[in-house]
């Protein structure tokens, strides 16, 4: 017998038993393989995979009280975290205290005391804010990370918020384990940052001591050429840039080899910089200090 057609314009991506019951599926029917079941009581048309399609599934049958904090709130807010974040499929899910934390598979609840304003709807999913939510990350993060995520919430071109708004959003945080976190990031942030790896390759040059760094600067060639360098050090002439991968014999590649090229027959020293470089930051930090203490009489 064939299957009964979920009624996909009466029912969404994912939806509770009670309302596939609605929609005239049985109970049979709603065991079908055809339908992944990710929480109790939740069926969705497909597996959900990714934290959106489960973060909905899972409000589904949350609460009116429930919100995305943490972690899953950075992910749908689409902040850059470590590997081990990003690959995790981990719903931290909270409540206001002093309600009692959500308990599911797949779950981790929390209770917190928090102001309503601190919670809001981003597409259609209730999160904290992004400056609730750089604050919740302080107890999960290393000062470098939380610098990352705050360079990409104050990011120049598309700005979840601001620095001064983060700012405020740390003078008032009850948390007290990430305050000291907090209070370390603050001065680090940058909203020129590209990338999380830039931003981590920043913080590392400047809490070592390293002066004169300044982000995404322009500098034109001799030849009326202009270059963005990630990281620029104006008086030594030193461009530092990370290199997420290369681009063997592609048209991305030459150019940037042109670019290098144009910039060192201007007396620039181009330092490129990898992520093996970055888990050995004292050798790089280093090898920084050599390379500028090499051009000194560069002006």
């Amino acid at each position: 017998m064939p299957r009964i057609p979920v009624p996909i314009g009466v029912l969404s991506a994912s939806f509770t038993t009670r309302q596939g019951r609605a929609a005239g599926l049985g109970k049979h029917r709603m065991r079908g393989t055809d339908l992944d079941k990710p929480f109790h009581g939740i069926r969705t048309i497909g597996p959900a995979t990714t934290i959106d399609e489960l973060a909905r599934a899972f409000q589904q049958g949350a609460t009116e009280f429930a919100f995305f904090c943490g972690i899953t709130a950075a992910m749908i807010l689409r902040v850059p975290l470590p590997q081990r974040h990003e690959q995790s499929r981990l719903l931290h899910v909270a409540v206001p205290a002093p309600r009692r934390a959500p308990k599911a598979r797949g779950t981790i609840g929390h209770k917190f005391h928090i102001r309503d304003d601190e919670v809001r709807e981003w597409h259609g999913l209730r999160v904290t804010t992004p400056e609730r939510t750089w604050c919740d990350l302080a107890s999960t993060l290393s000062v470098p990370d939380l610098v990352a995520a705050g360079d990409f919430l104050v990011h120049h071109r598309l700005p979840f918020t601001t620095t001064e708004r983060l700012k405020e959003a740390v003078a008032g945080y009850a948390g007290r384990r990430g305050k000291p976190a907090l209070r370390a990031a603050l001065p680090l942030l940058n909203a020129r940052s590209e990338s999380r790896r830039e931003s981590l390759l920043r913080v590392l040059i400047v809490t070592a001591g390293i002066p004169g760094v300044a982000a995404n600067q322009w500098i034109t060639t001799s030849g009326g050429y202009r270059y963005r360098g990630d990281l620029v050090i104006r008086e030594k002439k030193v461009v530092i840039e990370y290199q997420s991968r290369f681009h063997d014999e592609s048209k991305e590649f030459r150019a940037d080899m042109t670019r290098i090229s144009r910039l060192e027959a201007d007396r620039w020293f181009v330092m490129q910089v990898n992520n093996d470089d970055l888990s050995n930051p004292r050798e790089l930090a280093e090898r920084i200090r050599t390379v500028l203490r090499g051009r000194l009489s560069v002006a």
